[in-house]
């Protein structure tokens, strides 16, 4: 009879919840109900396509079409004409041969980072990489080097000597601060080093390039046989699950090789059908595009007149720093008093350790709306030691 320890199994959970606390890094759920009077600037629906009402009715369809949910994996019940249907008009749509569905963006990221390395492999990751691109890395098997955020000479400069399959990583803009990655430099060192290109363009899909087709595809990168995509259909699709671009050999050996997609419950068709409704609609309102981005920079300068230490948003991510992880959450808390949801970043979430405010652009926000999130996020602004915001 082994001996009995004195505490409990979990009970070291409450030292790390009193760390938590002391350090203000205590998170909470908040249901949000269906009709919030919040002004949302923490939402990723860029596009304000999540309660469009074809995308909500074409959810409504495929779900009493194809059923609840997809039933299986997607090597077993779980892939519908639909679910064709979804890959093949994402990959005309962003410019790539083929594309893979999965359950959700993280999902995709894991299974294109640890299909296309593994073993003897190296994986260049940059410093502010999500955190699915993050655990692709550490469960790949691969050696990885993390390298200065945004720096293709320091890519270049870890590709140098290195032999065998390589792999570099990176966001196409960052969720943290909303700006975007070299992507034309990062291919060219790739390029010079005979090494792929994997790109998560969660952020950008929809927002950048011609019509919203991606950063890749603005980067002319989209379709290019060592250039592999991904990015999600939960942010300005306003729907749910991943998708992984790129060549066809790529997307087959997925289907053979990548654990959360042999393994995983296929996307249920009611986001899948939402997906390509949104997708079909932003095809024919190509303006929401841009439309996102001018919002997002009139967030940015209209954060910066009033003193505001923001960074200036590639895609429609605007960050704006706190003091401190306390303050930037009674900032938050503030605005959500006064009628404004917003984003709130602190570590370990924020690789830099600099807490911030995360507002996020949307194409359907009004001239008067951008202009009473700002009133509210300028008045709400918390103080630094050295008396400014």
């Amino acid at each position: 009879m082994p001996p009995q320890r004195p505490d409990g199994p979990f009970d070291w959970i409450d030292a790390q919840r009193a760390r938590r606390r002391r350090a203000g890094l205590v998170r909470e759920l908040r249901p949000r109900p269906a009709d919030s009077p919040l002004l949302d600037l923490a939402c990723n629906d860029y596009l304000g396509l999540a309660h469009h009402p074809e995308v909500t009715a074409a959810a409504a369809e495929a779900a009493a079409r194809w059923g609840a949910g997809s039933t299986g994996s997607r090597l077993v019940t779980g892939s519908t004409e639909l679910h064709a249907e979804l890959e093949a008009e994402l990959a005309d749509f962003c410019g790539f041969e083929a594309a893979l569905v999965f359950s959700s963006g993280y999902t995709a990221n894991l299974a294109a980072v640890t299909a296309l390395t593994g073993q003897g492999a190296l994986v260049v990751s940059d410093a502010g990489n999500h955190a699915s691109l993050i655990d692709g890395c550490r469960l790949s098997r691969a050696e990885v080097e993390v390298v200065a955020h945004a720096e293709p000479e320091a890519v270049a400069k870890v590709l140098d000597g290195h032999r065998g399959r390589a792999l570099a990583v990176t966001d196409s803009v960052f969720s943290v601060d909303g700006d975007a990655a070299p992507l034309a430099r990062l291919a060219e060192a790739c390029r010079a080093h005979g090494a792929g290109l994997l790109i998560d363009d969660a952020h950008g899909l929809g927002v950048l390039g011609a019509a919203g087709r991606g950063a890749p595809h603005a980067a002319g990168l989209a379709g290019a046989p060592d250039v592999v995509a991904t990015a999600t259909l939960s942010k300005a699709l306003g729907s749910q699950g991943g998708v992984v671009l790129g060549p066809a050999k790529v997307v087959e050996h997925l289907v053979n090789t990548a654990r959360t997609f042999i393994f995983d419950t296929g996307l249920n068709p009611a986001a899948a059908g939402a997906a390509l409704a949104a997708l079909r609609l932003l095809r024919r309102e190509p303006d929401r595009a841009a439309r996102a981005r001018a919002v997002a920079d009139a967030l940015y300068r209209g954060l910066t007149d009033a003193g505001l230490s923001a960074v200036r948003p590639d895609a429609s991510v605007v960050s704006v720093r706190a003091p401190s992880p306390e303050a930037a959450v009674r900032w938050a808390a503030d605005c959500r008093a006064a009628g404004v949801l917003v984003g709130c970043f602190r570590p370990p979430s924020v690789p830099d350790g600099i807490s911030r405010l995360r507002l996020t652009a949307r194409a359907d926000l009004t001239d008067e709306q951008v202009a009473e999130a700002l009133a509210v996020v300028r008045r709400t602004a918390p103080v630094a030691e050295n008396g400014r915001p």
